[in-house]
This record gives C-alpha cells, sequence and structure tokens, in this order.
C-alpha cells in the first residue's frame, strides 16, 4: 500500500508506456513516402508524355497518316507548330519547332532521371503554359483543355512547388 501511495507505482507504468509521438512519426514517414512516390511517378509521366512527342515527330510511332500518330515526322510536325502558332511570321517557324524540339527533349530526360528539378520543373511548366496559351490562341480554348496541357503545366509547377518546400526543410 505504501509504493501506492507514494507513486512508485505510477511512475513505473508511466516509465513503461511506449514513448508518445510514435504514431505521428509513422504518419510522417507515411506521408513523406507517399508525397516522394507522387513526386516520382509525375516526373516519369510528364517526362515519358516529352518522349512519346518526340518519337512521334521522328516517326518511331509510325509514319505520317497511320492511326494513333500525330505527325509521322519532323515536316508535318513543323507544318503544326505553324499551325499553334499561328501568330507568329512563317519564317521563324523552323526555329520555334526546333527550340520545342531540344526542350523538350532536355526536360524529357531531365525529369526522368531526376537531375536539376527546381530548374526543370519550373522550365517544363513554363513550356507546356506556353504551348497551351497558343493552343487557346490558335483553337481556342478547348483545345488544350481537351489535350491537358493545363493540367500537364500544372503538375509540372506543382513539382517546382515541391523541390522549394523540400530545399526549405533541409
Amino acid at each position: 500500500m505504501e509504493t501506492i501511495a507514494s507513486g512508485q507505482i505510477s511512475n513505473h507504468l508511466v516509465e513503461h508506456q511506449p514513448a508518445q509521438g510514435v504514431p505521428e512519426r509513422k504518419k510522417e514517414k507515411s506521408a513523406r513516402r507517399l508525397r516522394q512516390f507522387a513526386e516520382v511517378y509525375l516526373r516519369i509521366a510528364l517526362g515519358a508524355a516529352f518522349l512519346s512527342a518526340l518519337a512521334d515527330r521522328f516517326g518511331l510511332w509510325g509514319p505520317p497518316g497511320k492511326p494513333g500518330v500525330a505527325w509521322g515526322d519532323f515536316a508535318h510536325f513543323t507544318q503544326y507548330a505553324a499551325m499553334v502558332n499561328s501568330f507568329l511570321p512563317a519564317r521563324v517557324i523552323p526555329a520555334v519547332a526546333w527550340a520545342a524540339t531540344v526542350a523538350e527533349t532536355t526536360f524529357a530526360l531531365a525529369l526522368i532521371l531526376g537531375i536539376y528539378k527546381r530548374v526543370v520543373t519550373l522550365g517544363a511548366a513554363m513550356l507546356l503554359l506556353l504551348f497551351a496559351s497558343a493552343m487557346t490562341i490558335s483553337f481556342g480554348i478547348k483545345a488544350p483543355l481537351d489535350y491537358s496541357v493545363f493540367g500537364a503545366s500544372a503538375g509540372a509547377f506543382l513539382l517546382f512547388v515541391i523541390q522549394g518546400d523540400q530545399k526549405d526543410a533541409e
């Protein structure tokens, strides 16, 4: 009875209870893993989308006119670039087509490899926003919405924000 009255038993019970905060740490670890998975998933999805468009303009998905092929070669891609950028002078269209190709190649590889993430995600977001804006000007708002170009741009921008949050946390 004395030990109960003196508080020794209650102190003993407190010492053997699991440390508080363990469920919170598990939740934080789980949330961190989920965020890392989402980041990698989005990076690979965006990178793969860029690579698919690149493959199409160089005929890797098939020749022009084949079902499921948008361009089939660079000449048809350049014609499409002229339609998307109908507000630009015709003489700059080849340069625009090549600039888009170089940018998409760079972003695709860097996104998939996970390098220069902060710069690459912002660049990809801006390129996709420019593309969506050009589509809107030339074809109307429905085209970039139907092809989820604004959504892809927003996803790339979200990756940019996540990279900043992770940098701030370090």
